[in-house]
């Protein structure tokens, strides 16, 4: 697994601590975004990240601008590494005309197209084909961004992931096929789902180059995520990364979680990422403690913002409606 020594060298302290920023934001925004389902403001499904923070953050970290981004239904932490609005978030979560998506997609359907973050998909695996098509119209264009398309364990097992790896590979399209393997499809065992239990490995069979990384450390997850773009974007073709990383949450907000026991769930949390990274953070002299506390407050303060500024919003209007079904100029 990649080491966290090359890239905490490399990157400057600014860069440091917005990762840091970054993954206490999401970690915030999934406990504001609970809070809210249990008071009956959010509807529908409410997929958490909680424990999973480093993954998009690394990753993220490592794609430019110019890059494009597609995921899963537990979209929320992608969508907030990618910069996106907390406040039209949350008014996305509530429904309101003011969100995201204007209040029209709700948890598993944020996407922004001025960020080339085009979702949030609900059906597992339906992402990948998209992600396919984007890469291939990038080909096509001579565009250099490469597509960082995340999904989760159990949609390796579907026919879209070997459609998708296949194609991508004899076309060498610059995609970089992330499988966050939390160890569960919803409360089904990896090992129990799957015969190979490995997610690298399942490249290999498209001659895809594969490689696993801690998704527990976001400065691994980042070199690794940038090696890995370097490489498809080279034009050499399309690489699989798959990162070991663990939901300290259910499956969703209605996840009995009689699948795993509490001492599962509490040994996975001595590993937990914000307090793994800030205590790099502090051990290495990058910032103090009050530096850090200041952060956590800050972020506190932004959040109550955005919750303000979504319950204040506007629901959608009747003409809401006939919008989006054509593209409009």
């Amino acid at each position: 697994m990649a080491s966290t020594e090359a890239p905490a060298a490399e990157l400057g302290r600014e860069t440091l601590l917005r990762f840091y920023y970054q993954m206490v934001l999401i970690r915030r925004f999934e406990e504001k975004s609970a809070e809210l389902y249990s008071q009956g403001k959010i509807g529908g499904f409410l997929h958490l990240y909680i424990g999973q923070e480093a993954v998009a953050v690394g990753g993220v970290g490592a794609l430019t601008a110019g890059d494009h981004l597609v995921t899963a239904y537990r979209d929320h932490g992608y969508a907030l590494a990618r910069g996106l609005d907390a406040k039209a978030l949350v008014a996305e979560l509530l429904g309101k005309a003011t969100g995201v998506s204007g209040g029209l997609g709700g948890s598993m359907h944020f996407a922004d197209r001025s960020k080339n973050f085009w979702g949030g998909y609900a059906i597992v695996g339906g992402h990948l084909p998209l992600a396919t098509g984007i890469a291939l119209a990038c080909q096509y264009r001579g565009e250099p961004g490469v597509v960082h398309c995340s999904m989760g364990d159990g949609a390796t097992n579907i026919g879209y992931f070997h459609e998708s790896l296949n194609l991508s590979a004899v076309w060498k399209l610059p995609v970089l096929w992330v499988v966050e393997n939390n160890q569960y499809g919803m409360g089904t065992a990896v090992a129990r789902a799957s015969a190979e239990t490995s997610m690298a490995k399942k490249g290999a069979a498209y001659n895809i180059p594969t490689a696993s990384v801690d998704g527990m450390d976001v400065l691994a997850v980042y070199e690794a995520t940038r090696a890995a773009a370097e490489h498809a974007r080279s034009g050499a073709g399309p690489y699989l990364l798959e990162v070991l990383t663990y939901r300290f949450r259910g499956h969703s907000m209605g996840d009995p979680e009689r699948y795993r026991t509490h001492d599962e769930v509490a040994r996975w949390q001595q590993d937990d990422p914000i307090g793994k990274y800030r205590a790099v953070l502090l051990g290495r002299g990058v910032a103090e403690e009050q530096e850090l506390d200041r952060i956590d407050a800050g972020v506190l303060d932004e959040l109550a913002e955005a919750v303000r500024f979504a319950e204040d919003s506007p629901e959608p209007g009747p003409e809401a409606l006939r919008k989006n079904i054509y593209v409009e100029e």
